[in-house]
């Protein structure tokens, strides 16, 4: 059996940071304690200095396969992935054909399994017609179903009241959305194309995407959810006035309704779209600096529950059109553990936050077997992280398929050396190894 010995290492876990050593044995963590012997384990990393992480589980992101695999797939982006210390994903159904079936949703799986290297799970889709399919989803070994209350790249718009009603009441598992209201949007961009024509300028897309449709969305989701008792996580927070839909006054266990901060809405505002342009045009928008403000403080209060990445690559030639051609969505899972450690240097958050937020929370609120934490029986799913090792984002060092960051150019003060996924050392000091692939998630509902 594979073993690992990780010594000296400064662990987060669990709202404590303390010294201790981890043995690996198979794909699971067989003991954290102060001095663990090395005799008979067949690699010791000594991690004298750093610091381990549980490893990140995103919860929402779009990996382009089937059907749009010239912006990405499965296998380049969990690379990508995992070279972030990031160690699981939960993927969107917007790919090419829609997963609105459990055949297409299964598909999805079985490429996977053949070449995902990071644990994996994929949300099953839902249309205006597909109820019934969707109800036949498992719980146990599907992470959730995902509802477009606002269409966005892959237009699966679910505007059926029937139809909206009948998922909340009906749904075995988790709902997660994305809220904008459509007619809002319509007549915030005729108005727009009247006044420019074609040319509409980047920074008016929050404008266009407004606060107004993000509320007026949020709001009929928890609204439905409250109603028929449904479990409701609301993705990609983007403005402050969402927040009051949501309430920190219960453990995450206990909570039905939950929320989603990404990575984009916590670091860029409304002033960096004069630099950047449409490379940091999403959906939601990018907002004002107080929205981004109130929603960073959001997550050190528990009102938000999870930060994610929404990892949407395109092509640089796609995101390089004008306003109305270039699509929303950007590349994120590999720099997102190391973008909130930048937060932590700058006295923004805690370590122990962002373990929380990034790794605990997510397998509590999906309700993920054996994954999120460090402990003894558990998957050993762990990043290790060199604080003191800075590292200037190029195209060099990209690893998404498309090739570009809106990152490129920034520094990060640490680094990612090490990620285990199931207990094999997939990454290390820049090297990837592919020997192994990651697992389906189990989830315990």
């Amino acid at each position: 059996m594979n073993s690992i010995l990780i010594t000296n290492a400064h662990i987060v876990n669990e709202g404590k940071i303390f010294q201790a050593d981890i043995l690996i044995k198979g794909n699971r963590i067989e003991r954290i304690d102060a001095q663990i012997s090395s005799e008979g384990v067949k690699k010791v990393i000594d991690a004298q200095g750093k610091h381990v992480f549980p490893g990140v589980i995103d919860d929402q992101v779009h990996f382009r396969e089937p059907g749009l695999t010239h912006k990405a797939n499965i296998f380049t982006e969990s690379r990508a992935a995992v070279a972030g210390g990031v160690t699981t994903f939960m993927e969107m159904p917007n790919t090419v054909p829609n997963a609105l079936t459990q055949e297409l949703l299964q598909d999805k799986y079985e490429i996977a399994a053949r070449s995902s290297l990071a644990n994996y799970s994929f949300f099953m889709g839902a249309s205006n017609d597909n109820l019934e399919e969707v109800l036949k989803t498992d719980p146990k070994n599907v992470c959730g179903i995902k509802v477009f209350m606002g269409s966005s790249t892959g237009n699966m718009l679910v505007d059926d009241e029937t139809t909206l009603k009948g998922l909340f009441a009906e749904a075995p598992m988790i709902i997660a959305t994305h809220c904008e209201d459509e007619a809002t949007i319509r007549k915030n961009t005729a108005e727009h194309r009247q006044r420019f024509g074609e040319e509409v300028p980047i920074k008016y897309h929050p404008l266009i995407r407004s606060e107004e449709a993000c509320y007026k969305s949020s709001s009929l989701a928890v609204g439905l959810a409250k109603e028929h008792g449904a479990k409701l996580h609301v993705l990609h927070i983007s403005t402050a006035k969402e927040l009051e839909l949501f309430d920190n006054s219960q453990p995450l266990k206990d909570k039905k309704i939950t929320a989603e901060a990404c990575i984009h809405h916590l670091w860029f505002d409304d002033r960096d779209y004069e630099e950047k342009g449409a490379f940091i045009k999403w959906n939601p928008a990018v907002k004002t600096e107080k929205d981004k403000n109130a929603i960073f403080q959001a997550v050190l209060d528990g009102t938000i529950d999870v930060i994610a990445t929404d990892h949407a690559p395109h092509t640089f030639e796609e995101k390089s059109g004008t306003y109305f051609k270039a699509p929303s969505g950007g590349p994120l899972v590999q720099h997102t553990l190391v973008a909130m450690l930048d937060f932590y240097h700058r006295g923004k958050i805690k370590l122990e936050e962002i373990a929380e937020k990034m790794s605990h929370n997510p397998a509590i609120l999906f309700e993920v077997k054996d994954r999120g934490y460090l402990r003894e029986g558990y998957y050993a799913d762990l990043a290790i992280a060199d604080l003191q090792a800075p590292w200037k984002v190029s195209k060099e060092n990209i690893r998404a398929k498309c090739g570009w960051s809106p990152f490129e150019g920034h520094t990060f003060q640490s680094s990612v050396t090490h990620t285990f996924i199931s207990g094999h050392l997939a990454y290390e000091e820049g090297e990837l190894d592919e020997s192994q692939l990651g697992q389906r998630l189990v989830f315990n509902r």
